[in-house]
């Protein structure tokens, strides 16, 4: 299939540039948690490369300082405080809001809640057209950690299994790294700011979690209560045998179960070298200068001293408590219509689909339909979209002839792994870099007679962590634009 380039797509309306191998783009990464927000200002150069712009080189131009996420009340964010600080690291980095062609905005934990969301993205309303806005989840959280330490990358380099601990203000998220990939993903309620203390040691913050941990560990947990450092010891001496337990092979305890937030591992085999990231991490590796008055030095000190019993060599990250996104490359193709499928036609266009790439066996003669049932579910469930809130699009890398028992196999599996996301139907959106997206398209709609719309377009490769635009159907050629977004991580491959 042919795939023409058409010019590169610059949010900045005063760019005018033609089209060319090279792009440089200024972009942004804003990560708006429970704990911290804080900024990361990078230019990024695209080489085109076949039918898309890979990634070049990434310079980090700036970061910005540490922000404690400010709260009016237990749970709603202080927009006006968390405006003021993004305004002023835009000054501190020399770079005016216009400048930016693209960028990401990342929101967890309490940022996330809907009246946080909304407010939080009125703030970028001027760049929503440029800009990626994910709410993270708790698997999305520890698979973007793995990533941003650079585990997933280490794990590629070295062909072997790291250990991406993600030690943060309200959770500690474990991700599985293989060979490059994320395998499996876990989540619980273990972090440095359960409790928080004012400069005299005054208890001014208390979540849930820490009144558990503050029970198992004998004591009752207060505002403006001042606890003893040996009761604190006890208590975080107790948070880590719970961390620590989620990585050996006996059940986990009923107490684990209560701080669970997604299923334990059942990763059993070897791992060569576990990584920390998230704040606590910056106290791990010894690279904090001061408190952020909560219990992140105490989890540092205890995990320093368990280290040698836990047997397993410490790598250090690419990034700590900036393990997250960097920003995000952004670019323009326009797909050819000459093998693609789209019914019905004004189903496009479409915006900031986030894409999932399962790992499909197309090696064989045969294809297993429940194989691709479970990668696809995997695929959902390290990026949080298993439960088909919103529409996602499946990229896959075919290989071996398309025979209709093949295509049914594929296609079948691919349905019955996405039944939450159709049954709420949203679109089925498929991406293939291939020229076989009018066959595939065709086959769900006439074989197994899906009743929701159908997008499919090739000649596109793409991965986890892209977001794309589907523009609608250019009526002389049959061709559609699209415009692919794609997360930048410190340790993203070049």
């Amino acid at each position: 299939m042919d795939s023409t380039l058409s010019k590169p797509s610059f949010s900045n309306a005063n760019r005018h540039m033609q089209e060319e191998e090279e792009l440089r783009l200024t972009s942004v990464g804003v990560d708006i948690g429970s704990s911290t927000t804080h900024l990361v200002f990078s230019r990024l150069e695209l080489r085109l490369e076949g039918t898309r712009y890979r990634v070049t080189h990434r310079e980090v131009l700036k970061e910005s300082e540490i922000l404690l996420t400010p709260y009016v009340d237990e749970t709603r964010i202080d927009v006006e405080a968390l405006e003021a600080f993004i305004n002023q690291q835009y000054k501190k980095a020399e770079i005016r809001r216009e400048e930016v062609d693209t960028g990401a905005l990342i929101l967890t934990g309490v940022a996330v809640r809907r009246r946080n969301a909304r407010a939080i993205a009125e703030l970028f309303a001027q760049e929503a057209g440029k800009f990626v806005a994910v709410s993270a989840g708790d698997g999305l959280e520890a698979t973007m950690a793995a990533h941003g330490s650079g585990a997933v990358a280490h794990s590629a380099k070295t062909g072997g299994v790291v250990l991406n601990i993600d030690v943060g203000g309200g959770t500690s998220k474990f991700a599985i790294c293989n060979n490059g990939k994320v395998q499996e993903v876990s989540a619980i309620d273990i972090g440095a700011r359960l409790l928080a203390f004012d400069e005299a040691g005054a208890v001014v913050r208390i979540e849930e979690a820490g009144r558990k941990h503050a029970g198992w560990a004998g004591f009752e947990v207060a505002l403006g209560q001042t606890i003893p450092q040996e009761n604190l010891r006890v208590m975080v001496s107790g948070m880590m045998d719970k961390l620590f337990a989620m990585l050996k092979p006996d059940p986990v305890s009923e107490e684990i179960k209560r701080l669970l937030r997604l299923p334990p591992l059942t990763y059993r085999g070897e791992i060569d070298c576990i990584m920390f990231s998230g704040g606590v991490s910056e106290f791990i590796y010894n690279r904090a200068k001061t408190s952020f008055g909560d219990l992140g030095p105490l989890i540092a000190e205890e995990i320093h001293r368990r280290m040698p019993e836990i047997g397993l060599l410490v790598m250090e990250p690419t990034a700590r408590i900036r393990a997250t996104v960097i920003g995000a490359s952004q670019y323009t193709i326009q797909v050819s219509g000459n093998t693609i499928f789209i019914s019905p036609e004004d189903v496009v266009p479409v915006r900031n689909i986030p894409v999932v790439a399962p790992e499909v066996d197309f090696d064989g003669d045969d294809i297993d339909p429940a194989g691709v049932t479970l990668a696809v579910q995997s695929a959902l469930r390290r990026l949080d979209l298993l439960t088909g809130r919103q529409p996602v699009a499946i990229s896959f890398r075919w290989r071996g002839s398309a025979t209709f028992a093949r295509l049914k196999s594929f296609c079948t599996g691919v349905k019955n792994g996405l039944r939450e996301v159709l049954d709420k139907g949203h679109p089925l959106t498929l991406v293939n870099d291939g020229d076989i997206g009018g066959i595939v398209g065709l086959h769900f709609q006439e074989e197994l007679q899906i009743q929701n719309p159908i997008i499919s377009i090739d000649g596109i490769a793409l991965n986890d962590f892209d977001y794309i635009d589907i523009g609608a159907l250019i009526p002389s050629s049959g061709s559609v634009p699209v415009v692919i977004k794609s997360l930048i991580f410190p340790a993203s491959p070049q």
